[in-house]
């Protein structure tokens, strides 16, 4: 009875029928979802857009880039979080988990250590500590994702060490990791890989941060040391503008006791103008250059050379709803485009979506 009792009042508290009573004010319940059309001018016959892309990536269809329903709880020193997921992201994000790891969005647990600082040892399947776009569209300044964000970390699993200063302009976080976007550590690995991120915001137009991960994304018997490092600062210099500069950088061995590394590296630009509050623009420019194929492979003479424009334009309806449309183009050095069976070096993207979220 007693069982059926705590199950009647989470459910009460997750509809918010009891959301003032004290049980229920420790746990909060949400939701998420951005249903997405987009047209790939170079007219895919799979209906898949090219390999780099992993969100917004199927081609003359209606789909769900991404949905999650999180359920969040947090009492003093404990916290706790768990999420599942669905949508054409997670079909291309977790193609090398287990099927019963594939949708989990969140799934941690923490403690604060300490009475008198903010300090937290959480541990779980977490967002990642690299970039500032994620998967939940509605908090990025673009429709589609950079090529940078695509092809670096969106979640990560391990354990996390933070400190926020009492002012908060400091976050420090550690990170010891199983792996480059891994939920299962790589078959064949027994090393771990760590990580940092390092938050300054000096006022509150002003952010800058600092992240990394060491460590490898294979086997022992053919471990490459991965070294990376994602910075990127956020400026408001006026009310309505918004400046976002990212740039990363890697190294990974050549071959197993290298001692020549192979490199790649992404800048990016973001600027948002906001017309009013429920109509705003963004301007994005991004570059993306693995002349050795570490983590795009072409089989072309100059790898993967590509640049690309964007431009966005966002509506917001009520408090919970934003419909956005965009136009993106990419170019390349080589033709790592198809278009009809043939190989082009560029590729025109026209998208729109709708996100809600509860």
């Amino acid at each position: 009875m007693k069982k059926v009792f705590y199950l009647n009042l989470f459910a009460l508290c997750a509809t918010g029928a009891l959301s003032q009573e004290p049980e229920c004010r420790n746990w909060k319940l949400s939701g998420y979802a951005e249903l997405y059309y987009s047209y790939d001018f170079n007219r895919p016959a799979n209906h898949q857009q090219p390999g780099f892309l992993y969100s917004f990536n199927r081609h003359d269809e209606v789909n769900l880039n991404f949905g999650t329903v999180q359920l969040r709880y947090e009492e003093g020193p404990v916290r706790g979080n768990f999420a599942l997921m669905a949508g054409t992201y997670v079909t291309s994000n977790l193609a090398a988990e287990s099927d019963g790891l594939k949708n989990v969005y969140e799934a941690n647990a923490g403690i604060r250590l300490s009475k008198e600082h903010n300090i937290w040892l959480d541990a779980g399947i977490m967002p990642s500590h690299i970039g500032f776009e994620s998967a939940m569209g509605a908090s990025v300044p673009t429709l589609t994702r950079s090529i940078q964000a695509e092809n670096s970390p969106y979640f990560s699993t391990g354990i996390k060490l933070g400190y926020t200063s009492k002012n908060s302009r400091w976050t420090l976080n550690l990170y010891y990791l199983n792996g480059w976007q891994r939920i299962k550590r790589v078959d064949g690995s027994t090393m771990p890989s760590f990580g940092h991120q390092l938050v300054f915001s000096p006022h509150s137009r002003v952010t800058i941060n600092s992240s990394s991960f060491i460590g490898t994304d294979m086997p022992d018997s053919q471990r490459k040391m991965r070294y990376f490092h994602n910075f990127y600062a956020v400026f408001h210099p006026v009310e309505d503008v918004v400046l976002t500069a990212g740039l990363d950088t890697g190294w990974q061995q050549a071959y197993k006791h290298s001692k020549s590394y192979d490199f790649w590296y992404s800048p990016v630009l973001v600027v948002s103008y906001l017309f009013s509050d429920k109509w705003s623009t963004t301007l994005r420019a991004e570059s993306y250059v693995d002349e050795k194929g570490v983590i795009i492979r072409t089989e072309t003479p100059n790898g993967f050379k590509t640049w690309g424009i964007s431009a966005n334009f966002d509506r917001k309806i009520g408090e919970k709803v934003l419909w956005r449309t965009e136009i993106r183009t990419l170019k390349s050095k080589d033709p790592v485009f198809s278009r009809s069976g043939r190989s082009v070096s560029s590729d025109l993207f026209a998208t729109t979506s709708i996100a809600i979220k509860f």
